[in-house]
């Protein structure tokens, strides 16, 4: 329920705003939500009211109010009790750059200076709050990251803003000339930050749980034999704090002023670094197996580029280690990849048969060439 609070609520209307909402409530006892879009002042009394309609009604909240009204449900100390929002500026991306598009947003740059992703979902509220509590955290612990400081609306849609004066994408550095080889060792240097940064146990989502969950749906779809051996592989990960970015590509790493930035940090989680290598092949590579176009409209690189940039980033990565060791590890990142991938085809786009032909022939290769998906 939508209740709508209009004016000014103080103590000479008090009474008569707490007898109209209760009737407006009646037998109701699902969420209530208090739009506070019309409210241009509320007193003490007014306070008294919402604090009685928390404690009758412990999902009650408060939206769209203006900074003068939010300042001063932050000064009583009422967003410390409850769920109270401001009103989010409008902003339009007509006709702006698109730097960037994953499976939750789309990232434009709406001046020299500033940034925004967009959310798809149009109940992303939670998500944005949820990824900026993420970025913080990460900055703090010493991942170089861009912290979002505002949430805005973009048609029906929101947005989180981060600052980044003049700042490319790696995407865009390559595509302007730039030299794949030291691109590639900065991404890796960022790269291996974060995976020796530990976490505690259940600090962040575990990315080990989830993958579990892809090799189970898979399972149905491939031979007996090799869906068995997949699922057992999977379990077999041992289970490791590593920090994890989970959407690390050349698109999510930016440089301003020759410092490196990360964003897109809703994916933040915690495993083994295999997991991230996983994503990272299919972000260069497995995504344009089928039709080598995609990582164009994806990246913004041709998949040569796209090819030479991830041999690099094994190199760097792998610093010391013999070819041998890198081919396997590239296989056991393929078959975490190519679950992945066949999981979300199959869930996502089931009509596309050579993704899922594609898939599916090199699972039932690669499973008999590993004993193990870990490094």
């Amino acid at each position: 329920m939508t209740i709508e609070l209009k004016g000014r609520i103080d103590s000479s209307n008090a009474a008569e705003t707490e007898l109209k909402i209760n009737e407006q409530i009646g037998d109701y006892s699902g969420e209530i939500t208090l739009d506070a879009s019309g409210l241009e002042y509320i007193s003490s009394a007014g306070l008294r009211i919402i604090l009685r309609l928390k404690k009758a009604n412990a999902e009650t909240k408060v939206v769209n109010c203006n900074s003068e009204v939010y300042e001063i449900f932050d000064m009583t100390g009422f967003t410390e009790m409850m769920n109270i929002s401001k009103a989010y500026r409008k902003l339009s991306v007509e006709g702006c750059e698109v730097i960037g598009e994953g499976a939750n947003g789309i990232v434009y740059r709406t001046d020299p200076d500033t940034i925004v992703k967009v959310y798809k979902n149009p109940d992303s509220l939670d998500e944005i709050h949820n990824e900026r509590e993420l970025a913080r955290k990460a900055f703090v612990m010493g991942i170089p990251t861009a912290i979002p400081y505002d949430v805005v609306q973009v048609g029906d849609l929101y947005g989180s803003v981060f600052e980044l004066l003049n700042a490319k994408s790696f995407s865009k550095l390559i595509a302007e000339g730039g030299d794949i080889d030291e691109l590639a060792k900065e991404s890796v240097d960022i790269l291996k930050t974060i995976h020796s940064t530990m976490l505690k146990d259940g600090e962040l989502p575990s990315k080990s749980e989830e993958a579990i969950g892809w090799a189970e749906y898979v399972k149905p779809h491939l031979p007996e034999e090799i869906g068995e051996k997949l699922l057992s592989l999977f379990k077999d990960i041992p289970e490791t704090n590593n920090m994890l970015h989970g959407d690390f590509h050349i698109k999510n790493i930016m440089q301003q002023n020759g410092e490196n930035l990360l964003i897109d940090m809703d994916t933040l989680s915690m495993g083994h670094p295999v997991f991230e290598l996983s994503q990272m092949y299919l972000a260069y590579l497995g995504f344009s197996e089928t039709d080598h176009d995609d990582v164009k409209s994806f990246l913004g690189i041709d998949r040569e580029t796209a090819e030479q940039f991830w041999n690099s980033s094994l190199k760097y990565y792998f610093d010391g280690k013999d070819e041998e060791f890198i081919k396997e590890a590239v296989i056991k990142a393929r078959i975490i990849g190519y679950t992945r991938l066949l999981r979300r085809t199959l869930k996502r786009s089931p009509e596309n048969k050579n993704i899922i032909f594609n898939c599916s022939k090199q699972l039932c290769k690669l499973v008999n060439e590993t004993e193990s998906l870990y490094f």
